[in-house]
């Protein structure tokens, strides 16, 4: 029996009728298309290990589980791996496959070595971008025939504030839609607009709810983020406003306090050796309310560390039994998203998805299968590649209709001024007011002032053709060197495009040229274009294997070297590891954030707002 296109995406009709034929393959009265025998399985719903098993597959699924040599039925080939055992194919419970900066069919081919095989797209990236197109554009790859299963959560953040505009926007209609289209769809991605929420005088408050009320009508799960939220009132109001998860836990107090609260947690792997730990010596018994995800990690990142298979072992590092720490990665996140029938566990009805060890302890991957079928040899990815050609919609997507000059990013004093006082901010400030400082005047034009760490930061829309331009001072991080400026069209999470310079003009040449690539990143060193990385897929991704995009990645690293970066003593070293490419989070709006910089907008005339409030403020006075 060869493998029906209707089972690559999961509709409620297609889906009847697989499982009517499962049915039949199951009692043997069907052939079934493969056995696969393993000397162990595990079975993650009662965490209990099985010896000599044997797995049949019909099509994608599994149809039948148990003793080898006890199906009933006939089977077209048999696959020996006795010396194997098998778990189930690792899932991401909140994962953006944009920061891997890799289409998904290449996303597929860098992390199904490392056992993933499913992932629950956080999809307010590329949202943001094209929100029309969202959906088609994640289910693409797995139509084209890629095993990786991608379960789409459009953006609750589309836009991130009532502040900023531009690429989609999300409402009650929206969210409807997606859900009622595909069952692919498991809900709305994290919440995280949290004044937005709570404040019905917010001008976010009816577009979120009317998002979560789409969610609840559709049974879809709504999930959240609460950042930097500590007080129990806080927690206890966020979850009873139906948030059901967290992934912005930083400690095992914190942990533990959301947990009761009944939120499902979420561990990234920043701090997921103190939590368990942590967790472990106050006694936590029952893990079945966790899940373990990545989040964010670049594919550089992903070929150094792994993909999933990292996050476990960082687990069993921390003191979890390895059964436990899969079922962190199978089971448990299948539960929350509620997508048991499909993927999470080694059972009928699922995916063909296994993740075959030679050694359980160290989770050492000896092969991976989706879809019923072999995708990987150890480290080498053996699996269907589908070739696609992105169109327009995904692929011209930094829209700005004319050059961007230097005039574009000075910031004129009033006249008269030989002096004036400056708005500053730094990355990841998160104090209720920004900071002030007096900065010196020149032919009319504010300066920085690099002797004090201060340079200049800009936000530039790419949405509207018009190159609509907001700038301010930036303290603590920002080159030195004269005439250098790195620009990104990668800026979380509205993803206009952001660049800091030492001077008006290198910030111009380098934005015009992320214009000439469609997105990425453009380092100008002493005026002179040194590097660029291409993100020419919705100036977030790149179609080419992870390798290809590394080497350039690499390459800018190796200018970036050249240059004399300033930064503030203050800041960590756990967030600042180099060369700065978390600044592309810096751009974040969501708490807890207060005072940004946006793209001007109507509500933000001059991009300086402060989004808790609504606050507007100038940048010079």
């Amino acid at each position: 029996m060869s493998q029906a296109p209707e089972d690559l995406l999961i509709s409620a009709a297609d889906e009847v009728k697989i499982r009517q034929n499962l049915a039949l393959v199951a009692l043997g009265k069907r052939p079934a298309n493969r056995a696969i025998r393993v000397g162990r399985l595990l079975d993650v719903h009662g965490r209990r290990w099985h010896d000599d098993q044997e797995i049949v597959v019909s099509g994608r699924r599994i149809a039948w589980v148990g003793p080898t040599g006890k199906y009933p039925g006939v089977v077209d080939e048999r696959i020996d791996r006795s010396h194997l055992a098998a778990v189930p194919g690792f899932g991401e419970v909140h994962k953006h496959i944009e920061s891997s900066h890799l289409t998904p069919e290449y996303e597929a081919a860098l992390v199904l070595p490392f056992g993933c095989t499913w992932t629950c797209e956080a999809s307010h990236e590329f949202s943001n971008v094209n929100g029309p197109k969202n959906l088609e554009f994640w289910l693409k790859a797995r139509l084209a025939g890629s095993p990786m299963k991608i379960f789409p959560l459009p953006g609750s953040a589309v836009p991130p504030t009532a502040y900023e505009w531009g690429g989609g926007h999300f409402g009650y209609d929206e969210q409807r839609d997606f859900l009622s289209s595909q069952l692919m769809v498991a809900g709305l991605d994290e919440v995280m607009d949290w004044p937005a929420v709570w404040n019905p005088e917010n001008p976010s408050y009816e577009r979120l709810w009317g998002m979560i009320g789409a969610t609840f009508e559709q049974r879809g799960v709504v999930e959240g983020h609460a950042a930097g939220m500590r007080a129990i009132d806080d927690i206890n109001a966020f979850a009873a406003a139906g948030m059901a998860s967290d992934h912005e836990a930083w400690t095992p107090e914190e942990v533990a306090d959301k947990l009761r609260r009944g939120l499902f947690m979420e561990i990234r792997p920043h701090s997921l050796k103190e939590i368990v730990t942590g967790l472990l010596a106050s006694g936590q018994e029952d893990w079945s309310q966790f899940a373990l995800c990545t989040d964010d990690r670049s594919c550089s990142d992903t070929m150094k560390l792994g993909a999933t298979d990292h996050n476990v072992r960082l687990a069993i590092e921390a003191g979890l039994a390895p059964e436990i720490a899969i079922q962190l990665v199978t089971i448990n996140p299948a539960r929350h998203m509620r997508l048991t029938p499909w993927v999470g566990s080694i059972a009928p009805g699922r995916f063909a998805d296994l993740v075959l060890l030679d050694d359980v302890q160290t989770l050492s991957i000896a092969e991976v299968w989706a879809d019923g079928q072999q995708v990987s040899k150890g480290r080498d990815y053996v699996g269907a590649l589908p070739s696609i050609d992105w169109p327009d919609w995904a692929t011209q997507t930094v829209t700005i209709d004319r050059e961007m000059t230097a005039d574009d990013f000075a910031i004129h004093a009033p006249e008269g001024r030989q002096s004036v006082n400056a708005a500053l901010l730094r990355p990841f400030h998160w104090a209720d007011d920004f900071i002030t400082t007096e900065l010196p005047v020149r032919d009319g034009l504010v300066e920085r002032d690099p002797d004090r760490n201060i340079t200049k930061f800009a936000i530039v829309d790419r949405f509207s053709g018009e190159g609509k331009t907001s700038a301010m001072f930036w303290l603590g991080t920002g080159p030195r060197t004269e005439d250098t400026a790195l620009a990104c069209s990668m800026g979380h999470d509205k993803h206009n495009i952001w660049v800091v310079g030492s001077s008006d003009a290198a910030m111009a040449k380098a934005v015009n040229a992320l214009r000439e690539t469609q997105g990425g990143w453009a380092l100008v060193g002493r005026g002179e274009l040194l590097a660029t990385v291409k993100y020419e897929v919705g100036g977030l991704m790149t179609c080419r294997p992870a390798p290809e995009l590394d080497r350039e990645m690499q390459q800018l690293y190796k200018a970036g070297e050249t240059i004399d970066w300033m930064y503030e003593p203050t800041f960590s070293p756990r967030w600042w590891p180099g060369f700065p490419e978390r600044l592309a989070f810096a751009t974040l709006t969501c708490a807890p954030w207060r005072w940004v910089l946006v793209a001007p907008s109507p509500l933000a005339p001059n991009g300086f707002v402060n989004v808790a409030t609504g606050e507007t403020h100038d940048i010079v006075w």
